[in-house]
């Protein structure tokens, strides 16, 4: 699955049951400033995340990853 649309529609759907403030995502959305995640919800995230694409997020690629479109750009690099 390359189609980004695609992945940024699943991502959301992911951020759904974590997204306590009903924020409107976008590719700018921040994990820990707009959405105000803490380092434990992010990791659960991610690991959501990965079961749902099969794939395996690095610490670094974690460590680079502050929005949701830099997330959504993480996995159609891993999907491709």
């Amino acid at each position: 699955m390359t189609d980004r649309q695609a992945i940024f529609d699943t991502i959301a759907a992911q951020v759904e049951p974590f997204n306590k403030k009903g924020v409107a995502l976008s590719d700018a959305t921040t994990f820990q400033g707009d959405l105000e995640w803490d380092s434990l919800t992010v990791m659960d995230f991610v690991a959501a995340i990965e079961d749902e694409f099969e794939i395996i997020i690095t610490m670094n690629m974690q460590a680079e990853i502050e929005t949701v479109g830099q997330l959504v750009d993480a996995v159609a690099k891993l999907t491709a």
